[in-house]
């Protein structure tokens, strides 16, 4: 794939994506929290509907010969601290790596500091690296996928994980349908319905 082709498709992909962060509300706090706290699962839907439709692209590409597959390595120990720490980061900031900047954008002035924070941390893990990657890289069984696993081919496996996927979706849309997980503002906030009436005076009806 040429510099030109990566640079059009991430257009494309990042457009999509920032389109559908924005028209589902993802980006707000109260959804992020709201998932966390098993409350809301609109954040659960659009990111399985992201890995059903990113895997379904990927295997298109590769198919097509306009990409190679480059699996990383995987380590328990890394992947299980990293995991835990990012979710309890999320979790307490209301914001992940990709949301927060949306906060931003839409004027959520505590993103900034999470943004910040967000920098700190990457440059802090940069120079701790060196010391970290004896620990974190110690077990773990490299590069290994479910096509070693099965052998299967990329293709196959990414329509099969598809297919469940979108049966887990449906399902969850039954369970949850999304209208009664957007909250009283549509941002995930199911607090009390006093202060969001006190909060958007202009919609109350006149007496």
């Amino acid at each position: 794939m040429s510099l030109v082709q990566s640079i059009v498709i991430g257009l494309l992909m990042g457009t999509v994506f920032g389109v559908a962060l924005e028209k589902s509300r993802v980006f707000e706090p109260g959804m992020i929290v709201g998932q966390m706290q098993l409350r809301n699962f609109i954040m659960l839907k659009v990111f399985l509907t992201a890995v059903a439709t990113g895997a379904l692209v990927i295997a298109a590409l590769h198919g097509f010969g306009l990409v190679k597959l480059a699996p990383k390595a995987t380590f328990y120990a890394a992947d299980v601290v990293g995991g835990l720490m990012l979710g309890a980061g999320i979790a307490l900031a209301g914001a992940c790596p990709g949301t927060v900047l949306a906060q931003v954008g839409v004027g959520y002035r505590d993103a900034l500091f999470t943004l910040l924070g967000g920098i700190a941390g990457a440059t802090a893990f940069g120079y701790a690296e060196p010391v970290l990657k004896p620990v974190l890289a110690a077990s773990g069984p490299g590069k290994i996928t479910f096509m070693d696993l099965t052998g299967l081919s990329y293709p196959v496996m990414a329509v099969g994980l598809a297919a469940v996927l979108v049966l887990i979706l449906v399902g969850l849309e039954v369970w949850r349908p999304w209208r009664a997980d957007l909250g009283a503002d549509v941002d995930g906030d199911f607090g009390p319905a006093a202060p969001a009436k006190a909060a958007r005076p202009h919609l109350e009806p006149a007496e």
